[in-house]
């Protein structure tokens, strides 16, 4: 049994997705995404996190389930395979495609900004279902943040190199950083900020090509250049009940998804200038084209359009709901 004060403090903790939600609602409306299929599985509650292994669909749940990834076949939106690999992971939030049949898994998340450390994890996916707990051939990985503790949902892999980015999930602006090159299995390995992306940061991924990435929020999703991280441009997303996945296959093609019970898998089609936008002889986008690079709150109001504007005050409103929140949980801990 969890004990009241801390029973209210991840109530007060998750009150603080409200002002986001609210945003992603107000926001305006997106092209409909394609139903490819619904996760039949109801152990699929807390989708979190998406990506494509050989023509399979893997996903973890959010916070609060063991230590497993679910392969599901997009033909029936089955779960064809469930593997575990850890009794009692701290907060997974992500996965991302790690080649030979696996994925990386990342246990990233840190609402309450209180880890001092987080980690990863090689995990094999595919179709039956096995325990590897303890198994030595899943590398586990520790990553440390290099201004402190930092929540996160977003995992990326480097197409190439298979290098590990990390994106934190922030209200004015998220902090791309990557991993080092060759991950110290006794580590730490610390990651290094190349740069800013969009606010409250909820999963990406690498296009095929390396050149481009791709991260979503509640509401929209924003193609980058790599590793330059200049705007592209964007896309609103259907609306879902809480959007936390999104995928690129070896197609190009873009997926998202959602937590809840059966939510279904999208397909969005990228406007066709931006998909002229990111072909290899397209000239390549001004830096400054990234709202979220400068200073200050990280997004530059002026060049926001007037359609776009409402979706700040919820996103002020949950700075300043935060504060309280944080103000009244130190009041709440044992002197």
């Amino acid at each position: 049994m969890l004990g009241r004060g801390l029973l209210l403090e991840r109530a007060l903790l998750a009150a603080t997705a409200v002002p986001f939600l609210l945003a992603a609602a107000a926001a305006p409306a997106g092209a409909d995404g394609q139903v490819v299929f619904r996760f039949t599985d109801r152990e699929i509650v807390e989708s979190s996190g998406l990506a494509v292994v050989d023509g399979l669909f893997v996903t973890v749940n959010d916070s609060g389930d063991t230590g497993r990834v679910f392969a599901v076949d997009p033909a029936t939106g089955d779960t064809v395979g469930v593997t575990t690999w850890a009794e009692e992971p701290v907060d997974v939030e992500a996965v991302a495609p790690a080649g030979d049949g696996s994925v990386w898994v990342g246990d990233i998340g840190d609402n309450p900004r209180a880890r001092d450390s987080v980690a990863v994890a090689r995990v094999p996916v595919g179709r039956g279902d096995r325990d590897v707990t303890g198994d030595a051939g899943v590398a586990t990985y520790t990553l440390v943040h290099p201004d402190g503790p930092q929540d996160a949902e977003s995992l990326l892999v480097e197409p190439g190199t298979g290098r590990l980015v990390v994106v934190s999930k922030t209200i004015f602006g998220a902090e791309v950083l990557v991993a080092p090159e060759r991950l110290d299995p006794d580590g730490p390995n610390e990651l290094t900020p190349v740069g800013a992306a969009l606010p409250v940061a909820t999963d990406g991924a690498f296009f095929p090509d390396g050149r481009h990435l791709v991260l979503r929020d509640y509401s929209r999703a924003v193609v980058y250049t790599w590793p330059d991280l200049a705007v592209v441009g964007e896309v609103r997303l259907p609306e879902q009940q809480q959007g936390e996945g999104i995928a690129v296959d070896r197609r190009d093609r873009v997926f998202v998804s959602s937590e809840g019970v059966e939510a279904p898998v999208l397909r969005i089609d990228l406007p066709a200038d931006l998909r002229a936008a990111m072909a290899p002889d397209a000239p390549a986008p001004d830096p400054s084209t990234n709202p979220d690079a400068g200073d200050g709150l990280g997004v530059d109001l002026t060049a926001v359009d007037e359609a776009e504007r409402p979706e700040w005050p919820w996103f002020l409103g949950g700075f300043l709901a935060l504060g309280v929140l944080l103000a009244l949980l130190r009041s709440l801990r044992p002197r």
